[in-house]
C-alpha cells in the first residue's frame, strides 16, 4: 500500500510592484523572507507585504502600510494557500479553483504586521502558523528632552520621505492628502523642504483637502495653515457634494466594518474618486496616516477597553493592537493600525493611486517608541495628548526652519463635513456596518 502524497500550491496574488522598497530589490526583500530569518526581515525598509514558498513552507511579512490577506483551502490532491490583498480576490481565486463554495470571509487571515508568518502545508488537518516577531522596537530609549525627540522623529520621517522621492521619476506630480493637522502637515512642510533640497521643483507638489458640501471645518484649517507656512500655491480644495460620502460603497472598498474606520475611509474614499477624475493620470499620494498611532493621541476615554496605564504600558498597542498571542487578536483582521490602514491603503490603490504613509514605517515607530511617554506625562492624559503637537512641532522646526502652526486634533471624518452631514451620512450603531457588510459576500 503506497502513501499518499500531497501536492501543495500557492497561489501569490501579491503585485511586487506594489510594495515602497527603499533600500533594496524586491529580489532581496523575498529572499529574507523566505529565509524566515525575523533579524533579516527587519532588516527591509520601506511599505511592503511579501509571500514566499520554499518547499511545503510559505513565509509571509509585511509593514502596516500594505495589507496582505490568505486563505487556505482543501482540495483533494492536497491544501491551496492563496494569498492576496483583498478578500474579493481570495473568492475570485477560489472560484476559478471551483472551490468558491469554502469561501467565507470569516474564514480569511491577515497577516499581522511586524511578523513573519510561517505555515506548513501539510495535508489534512493543517497546523496553525507559526508568528515570529521581526520587528521589536526599544520603549524609553530616548531622553525627556521634547527637542531632541522632536528632531530624531521628524528627522527620519525627512530620512524615509527622501529615500521615497528617490523611487519616483522627477517628472511626476506629488499629492499630499492634507486636511491642515499636525500630521499632514508636518508631511507637507518636510516634503516642500526636501524638493527644494534636492534643487526640484516644488511646483509638482499639491495639498488636497477635502470639503464636503462647502461645511469643510479642515478647508478653513488647511488653508491657515498654508498661508502660515508660505504654501498656499500648493492648496487645492477638492469639493464634493454630499452624496459623494457612501458608507456602503466604502465598506466594499475596505472590506471592514468598523465604524471609526469605515467613516475615515469614506471621506478618503470621495476624496480620491473627485481627484481621480479631475486628474486621471495622478499616481503617487502620501498621507499622515500613522502619527497619531506613533504618538499615542486618541482619545482613551472614547474607548472604554482602554485606560492610560494600557496605552503607556503595552508596546505599539495603537499599531498591533493587543498581540498576535492575545485572546482579543482577530485572526480575520489583525489588530490596531495594522487592521485599520486599509481606511487610508484600499481606497487609494482601487482607484489605482500609490500610497505611501511614512509615520506608518517601522524605523519611524521606533523612534515614537523610544519616547519616555510614562516619565513624560506622570500618567496624565491631558499632558499625553499635547505632547504630540510640541514634539511634531519642534521636530518640523529643528528639521525644515519652519514653524508650523499646531491645532486641536479632529478626526478627519469630522473636519471635512459638518456635524449635520455628518449625522446624516453614517448610522449611529455598529450593527448597521456589520450588516452592511454581510450583505457584500452574501449577495
Amino acid at each position: 500500500m503506497h502513501q499518499h502524497r500531497y501536492v501543495e500550491r500557492v497561489v501569490d496574488l501579491m503585485d511586487p510592484a506594489g510594495n515602497v522598497l527603499l533600500n533594496m530589490k524586491y529580489e532581496e526583500a523575498a529572499e529574507r523572507v523566505g529565509s524566515g530569518d525575523a533579524e533579516r526581515v527587519g532588516e527591509i525598509d520601506g511599505q511592503f507585504a511579501i509571500v514566499q514558498k520554499r518547499g511545503n513552507i510559505v513565509r509571509m511579512a509585511r509593514s502596516i502600510g500594505r495589507p496582505m490577506r490568505y486563505f487556505l483551502a482543501k482540495r483533494a490532491e492536497g491544501p491551496c494557500l492563496i494569498v492576496a490583498e483583498r478578500m474579493e480576490q481570495l473568492r475570485e481565486a477560489l472560484a476559478e479553483e471551483g472551490l468558491e463554495d469554502q469561501f467565507h470571509p470569516s474564514y480569511t487571515r491577515m497577516v499581522p504586521a511586524h511578523y513573519v508568518v510561517e505555515i506548513a502545508l501539510i495535508g489534512c488537518p493543517d497546523p496553525n502558523p507559526m508568528n515570529t516577531r521581526f520587528f521589536t522596537p526599544e520603549r524609553n530609549a530616548l531622553s525627556t528632552d521634547l527637542a531632541e525627540i522632536g528632531e530624531r522623529y521628524i528627522g527620519k520621517l525627512a530620512e524615509e520621505m527622501d529615500k521615497w522621492l528617490d523611487t519616483i521619476d522627477e517628472s511626476e506630480p506629488l499629492g499630499v492628502l492634507f486636511s491642515g493637522g499636525i500630521d499632514s502637515g508636518a508631511v507637507l512642510v518636510v516634503l516642500r523642504h526636501l524638493l527644494l533640497q534636492r534643487g526640484q521643483a516644488p511646483t509638482r507638489l499639491k495639498a488636497f483637502t477635502l470639503n464636503v458640501a462647502g461645511t469643510s471645518a479642515d478647508a478653513a484649517q488647511a488653508k491657515q495653515f498654508a498661508a502660515e507656512t508660505d504654501m498656499s500655491m500648493f492648496l487645492e480644495v477638492i469639493d464634493v457634494e454630499q452624496e459623494a460620502v457612501d458608507y456602503r460603497e466604502t465598506i466594499k472598498v475596505i472590506e471592514d466594518y468598523k465604524p471609526l474606520d469605515v467613516q475615515s475611509a469614506a471621506m478618503a474614499n470621495a476624496l480620491l474618486k473627485k481627484i481621480r477624475a479631475l486628474y486621471p493620470d495622478w499616481v503617487y499620494l502620501i498621507d499622515g496616516d500613522g502619527g497619531d498611532e506613533n504618538l499615542k493621541d486618541y482619545p482613551i476615554e472614547d474607548n472604554p477597553e482602554l485606560t492610560i496605564v494600557s496605552v503607556l504600558n503595552n508596546l505599539m498597542l495603537y499599531q498591533e493592537g493587543w498581540g498576535v498571542e492575545s485572546i482579543k487578536h482577530s485572526l480575520t483582521y489583525s489588530g490596531g493600525q495594522s487592521r485599520g490602514h486599509v481606511r487610508s491603503y484600499a481606497p487609494a490603490a482601487v482607484l489605482g493611486f500609490r500610497g505611501f504613509s511614512p509615520f506608518a514605517l517601522p524605523s519611524v515607530i521606533e523612534v515614537a517608541e523610544g519616547i519616555p511617554f510614562i516619565e513624560l506625562t506622570d500618567w496624565d492624559q491631558t499632558r499625553l495628548y499635547e505632547l504630540k503637537g510640541e514634539i511634531v512641532r519642534r521636530g518640523v522646526e529643528a528639521v525644515t526652519g519652519v514653524t508650523m502652526p499646531v491645532f486641536e486634533k479632529r478626526r478627519f471624518q469630522h473636519g471635512a463635513a459638518s456635524e449635520e452631514i455628518f449625522q446624516d451620512a453614517f448610522p449611529p450603531a455598529e450593527q448597521a456596518y456589520r450588516d452592511a457588510f454581510s450583505d457584500l459576500f452574501n449577495s
